[in-house]
């Protein structure tokens, strides 16, 4: 199978992944319709607003969180105290949905994903994606991180708040088993990330120190007016974006508070096309759209002052100003000791055949 978030990533080009989660809850809720309804549309939006695959979260909160796990986010924003309490409240979900979703997905034609976060959902999810999404939280559960690289499908590692040792024995793990293209992702596992701690510099490392790997960058930070966090990103290299999505940013809990919505998702892309215009090409060369001006703001040798038929040329008798029309100032030396072949008027501009 095709990965369209693989091919355009190895191409270079931009890709947006759309991390839904488990948002669809909290939205079918607002609205009064089924979860599933409110995932196929989440999945629909973010089709029509250009986005390239979309991202769910699979798990059961018993296999995933002791009962007395703690909280690591903003209680303002979601309340729950307990990883397990949270988790439970959103894991009513198993292979024939998210097969369904997949099925959705192919119908209208955005790439699906969801991050297995048990071995028995990574078996499943195996028959409906293209390319593995691993979590920083499992960036140490090598044995997981090996059963999913023995499926021999593209990764995509996020390696939020982790250690260079780490990282590289997370892809050392990943290299015994499976050569396949991987996505190493940038993020700061704080939610939301205030946006000084950010810390995008961190992708110029991690491209030169695996320079065989594509950088991406998984947003946790709320969306800036100008998305200068991810245009910055992107800038610094990473190519492969990853943020949480929902329908309705003030939506109490959850990924809601730090997420993009369909809006954000256009104006990001609208940016990201923008920043590929404005950045152009890499040759050093004259641009096309530069040829008149290069040739009337240059200069040329003129001639100071009235030279006579016959006059051997030195230079005293020349200067240089615009138009680059006729001989450049760089072949002065070509003209000094030349003769004039009929006589030159003050301030010509001077051509090859006046002179032999």
């Amino acid at each position: 199978m095709k990965s369209v978030i693989i091919e355009r990533a190895l191409q270079g080009k931009f890709v947006l992944i759309a991390e839904i989660g488990v948002n669809y809850y909290d939205i079918a809720a607002e609205r009064g319709i089924l979860p599933m309804d409110a995932a196929k549309l989440m999945i629909r939006e973010a089709k029509a607003a250009g986005i390239h695959g979309v991202k769910f979260q699979t798990y059961k909160a018993e296999t995933l969180a002791a009962k007395k796990s703690p909280y690591y986010w903003d209680l303002t924003e979601e309340p729950t105290t307990s990883q397990f309490e949270l988790f439970r409240k959103f894991d009513s979900f198993g292979y024939k949905e998210y097969q369904e979703l997949k099925e959705y997905c192919d119908e209208i034609e955005i790439e699906f994903l969801s991050t297995a976060f048990d071995f028995e959902s990574a078996d499943y999810l195996d028959r409906l994606m293209n390319v593995y999404k691993i979590s920083s939280s499992d960036l140490s559960n090598l044995p997981f991180i090996a059963y999913q690289a023995k499926k021999n499908k593209p990764i995509i590692l996020s390696i939020g708040a982790s250690n260079a040792d780490e990282i590289d024995r997370a892809i050392d793990t990943i290299r015994t088993c499976n050569s396949q293209p991987l996505i190493l992702m940038h993020c700061v596992l704080e939610y939301p990330t205030p946006y000084e701690h950010a810390n995008l510099n961190k992708i110029i490392s991690l491209k030169e120190r695996y320079p065989q790997a594509i950088i991406g960058y998984s947003d946790h930070t709320k969306p800036s007016e100008g998305y200068d966090i991810i245009a910055s990103a992107y800038l610094k290299g990473a190519r492969v974006i990853e943020k949480h999505y929902t329908l309705n940013k003030r939506l109490k809990g959850n990924d809601h508070y730090h997420a993009m919505d369909p809006d954000d998702a256009e104006k990001i892309l609208a940016k990201i096309d923008f920043l590929d215009k404005i950045g152009g090409s890499y040759e050093l060369k004259c641009l096309d759209s530069e040829a008149k001006a290069r040739q009337n703001a240059r200069r040329s040798v003129v001639s100071k002052g009235l030279i006579s038929k016959g006059t051997v040329i030195a230079e005293e008798m020349l200067t240089f100003k615009r138009p680059g029309t006729g001989i450049s100032p760089d072949n002065t030396s070509f003209i000094i000791g030349k003769t004039a072949k009929y006589d030159i008027e003050d301030d010509t501009i001077l051509e090859a055949d006046m002179l032999e």
